[in-house]
């Protein structure tokens, strides 16, 4: 398998996986993963190379979990993977930098002491294939990852997608969707590890490329690929790390989707898609003595989200990226203003993520667009820039935010896959 990498038999495949620029650099990467696979599993012998993105949320802040309207795309940070089937009932997994973690597959129930830990990823996959009638098997792997963690770029479900793909091709011929490894990945974070969170990210990266995807049906999720060349747009996806710490944050993220369910449970539905704009709008005066000004604020945000998701795909569609910056740069004003994912009212002195933006509007000078990115309140923006305004864009901000944290991305045109 090195010598093949070597030779460039996989050239091709690396090239659409990462552009024709990193074809070498990826060549090496891969290379070390099975270097560094052989010397951890010294009895395993043919291992097979996985790639799983991380993903990247254009549209559709915080609507998923209401079942509403997204637009999310893979991009080209990816963890990178070796596995190989092992012919036993235990999976085991050593990421880059960690310690070994392994899983008994003759017990997939779940364990509260588990929550928040990788375990319970792997565990919880393996158990939602089981469930849905898919086989499992044990494996060992070699993992690292150039996703960055706490960048809302959704490492986690990176890993979810990376776990259900070597499941899919040792066990299953390639044969599981990837609508259905997203929604695996999905049930493993809720139910096993314990984090309340909608199917946007494992979608994004499951599947690959621009996606366009309704939950209104959250079981049959309509997912579109949207066919829009970003490359030929004039402008770099840049995001930008605040370096703002997530600890302590689950229950502002969480009382998010609540605080929607509050107003939904208003008018008798249990999540706000249900309920029609119009009607939710006319009992504004209403609500105001039942839930939080907050609630309706948040809800506020859902319902203009929710439209201007669709609106987003259709514009990248016609490839209109004028009318795409326009309401992506909207999306963050609704996320600032009525979402209030920005910042923390625990701790309203430190507020990275409003300083990060407060610094891109002034260097984009009214061109491209930014916006909270991911589910906010620390992390990281996301940011259109010309790409004449790049350099500069990112040694300024860099000024701002510290060195290296303003990433320039590129959209990857798929999801999780076997490479060889």
């Amino acid at each position: 398998m090195k010598n093949m990498l070597k030779d460039g038999v996989f050239n091709q495949k690396l090239a659409y996986l990462y552009g024709e620029e990193a074809v070498a650099s990826q060549c090496n990467r891969f290379v070390t993963i099975l270097d560094n696979f052989s010397k951890v599993f010294t009895n395993r012998l043919n291992p097979q190379l996985f790639s799983a993105p991380g993903r990247t949320e254009i549209g559709g802040n915080h609507t998923d979990h209401q079942h509403g309207c997204i637009v999310a795309a893979s991009v080209d940070l990816d963890i990178g993977a070796a596995a190989e089937a092992n012919g036993e009932q235990r999976i085991r997994v050593l990421s880059e930098g960690y310690p070994m973690t392994e899983v008994d597959l003759t017990d997939l129930s779940v364990r509260e002491a588990e929550y928040n830990q990788t375990t319970a990823l792997i565990r919880g996959v393996a158990a939602g294939m089981k469930e849905r009638g898919y086989n499992i098997g044990g494996f060992d792997a070699y993992l690292t990852s150039n996703v960055l963690q706490g960048s809302g770029l959704s490492s986690s479900a990176a890993f979810e997608v990376m776990i259900g793909t070597i499941l899919n091709h040792l066990f299953n011929d390639g044969a599981i969707d990837p609508i259905v490894i997203a929604q695996i990945g999905q049930y493993a974070e809720n139910v096993h590890f314990g984090k309340p969170c909608g199917l946007l990210d494992q979608m994004a990266c499951s599947v690959g490329g621009y996606v366009a995807v309704d939950f209104y049906d959250p079981s049959k999720p309509i997912v579109e690929k949207v066919d829009f060349d970003f490359a030929k747009s004039g402008y770099t996806m840049c995001i930008v790390d605040t370096k703002g710490s997530h600890a302590d944050l689950t229950d502002e993220y969480a009382a998010v989707p609540a605080e929607m369910k509050q107003v939904a449970a208003y008018f008798g539905k249990d999540v706000l898609r249900q309920v029609p704009a119009q009607t939710f709008y006319e009992k504004m005066g209403e609500l105001r003595s039942v839930v939080s000004d907050r609630a309706i604020m948040r809800a506020c945000h859902f319902y203009e989200e929710n439209r201007r998701a669709q609106q987003m795909a259709h514009a990248l569609k016609i490839h209109d990226f004028d009318l795409f910056l326009k309401l992506s740069n909207e999306s963050g004003l609704s996320s600032y203003m009525y979402l209030q994912n920005v910042y923390t009212c625990k701790d309203p002195q430190n507020q990275g993520v409003s300083i990060a933006l407060c610094t891109a509007q002034r260097l984009l000078r009214g061109r491209g667009s930014c916006r909270v990115h991911g589910g906010g309140f620390a992390g990281t923006i996301q940011c259109f820039v010309p790409n004449e305004q790049v350099e500069d864009f990112r040694r300024e901000m860099e000024k701002i935010t510290g060195e290296g944290t303003c990433h320039l991305l590129s959209i990857r045109p798929v999801g999780g896959v076997k490479l060889a």
